[in-house]
């Protein structure tokens, strides 16, 4: 399944076209990030860093491949010899061996260098088009593979956050709004505007999640006129739909007429389950001034909405999202803390695998625990900084 990955043949600050693994299955480097150093390279080395068997044909046949590419193009030999490792490997959709974290980094990889480039993107259309169909393939066959994989995501610093957002505010809507009377048609275009509804401030989101500090002024405008500014890309970039633009450019816009940018009311079920989304997604995301707010106290207050009336919107999305979405992690009666991996039929009794013992010590191998069990029913919901155990994605699902 694995092959051992000589990482001296990588160049330091080159992005790795492929997810890096130790042998256990604990990701090492995710497809798109690079060696910063040698010593970042040295402690990759401690860990016998491997790749999966399909990654590395692919790799190794990207590579060959564009060998023979400046070959027959006589290409200088400077030129030829400069070839990088780090070339462009194809999308992963069709490899076998692939699972759920492999398929949703490769789409996280692509997406990510989508909203960086903006309206400097080429076949924008085409690439957005096939990374919407692969996703929505993905959240249709598994949604709590898709929930689980992507929260894990959203706790990891080292990824892209606004791409991270996008992927997970996007499964949301396609989770919530075929119970809605929203069409088919409609369901697609929210789809594909949660995943751009941030290209306006793409970098500006990354960083502020990074940050400690308060928002600067500059980032401020920046945030208030994103939606704005993504509807003009996308507009630049060859995107006619009046809907998806139109959802875009009113992501933040109240039925009261309080939001932002215009101030004027707006409150139409596919923009209410956009913003709805957004807000929960961003809730629950730690950042570096704060850790995330408790997904319990999240869903209670959109269950709630903003007048502390019942919400029939928030009502519905709670109903399919429940009170502790697969990645997120809870303390149980027993005094363990788990992780939750799949929604269950109510929404305060989800699958968990507890992953640290009562007295506080990391367990050898995550251990089901049954939630309708009053000694182990959710006493509470965990913000990701309290939790100091690695979950190893891949066998948390594999042992469920």
């Amino acid at each position: 399944m694995y092959k051992s990955l000589p990482l001296d043949a990588i160049a330091l600050q080159q992005p790795v076209p492929v997810n890096v693994w130790d042998p256990k299955g604990v990701l090492l480097l995710r497809k798109g990030e690079a060696i910063t150093s040698e010593q970042h390279r040295g402690l990759l080395m401690l860990h016998s860093p491997v790749v999966l068997e399909a990654d590395w044909r692919a790799w190794s046949y990207s590579y060959t491949t564009e060998l023979d590419r400046m070959v027959r193009d006589n290409a200088p030999l400077n030129r030829i010899a400069g070839v990088s490792h780090a070339v462009e490997v194809p999308h992963i959709e069709a490899r076998e061996e692939a699972g759920p974290v492999e398929l949703w980094a490769d789409l996280h990889a692509s997406l990510n260098s989508l909203l960086h480039q903006g309206s400097a993107a080429t076949q924008f259309n085409d690439k957005l088009e096939r990374l919407a169909a692969r996703a929505q393939r993905l959240w249709h066959a598994a949604p709590d593979d898709c929930l689980l994989v992507l929260v894990q995501l959203l706790f990891d610093a080292r990824m892209g956050y606004s791409a991270t957002h996008a992927l997970l505010s996007a499964g949301l809507c396609a989770l919530v709004s075929p119970s809605t009377g929203v069409s088919p048609a409609e369901q697609a275009t929210l789809f594909r505007a949660a995943l751009t509804m941030n290209m306006g401030m793409t970098r500006t989101h990354d960083a502020m999640a990074r940050q400690t500090g308060p928002l600067t002024d500059a980032q401020r405008q920046t945030v208030r006129e994103h939606p704005l500014r993504s509807a003009a890309m996308l507009r630049e970039l060859g995107v006619a739909d009046a809907l998806w633009l139109r959802l875009v450019e009113e992501q933040h816009e109240r039925p009261d007429g309080s939001g932002y940018p215009a101030g004027r009311p707006v409150g139409d079920l596919a923009q209410r389950l956009l913003q709805m989304a957004d807000v929960y997604v961003a809730c629950i995301s730690p950042r570096q001034g704060r850790g995330g707010l408790l997904s319990q106290q999240v869903a209670r207050e959109l269950y709630l909405g903003p007048d502390q009336q019942p919400d029939a919107l928030g009502a519905l999305f709670v109903k399919h999202i429940g009170f502790y979405p697969p990645g997120s992690y809870v303390r149980l009666a027993s005094g363990e803390v788990a992780v939750v991996t799949r929604r269950g039929a109510k929404a305060n009794a989800p699958q968990v695998f507890a992953i640290v013992g009562r007295q506080g010590m990391p367990l050898g191998e995550p251990t089901w625990r049954d939630t309708q069990d009053p000694a182990h029913e959710i006493k509470a919901s965990l913000p990701p900084g309290d939790v100091r155990v690695v979950v190893n994605v891949p066998r948390l699902l594999s042992r469920r």
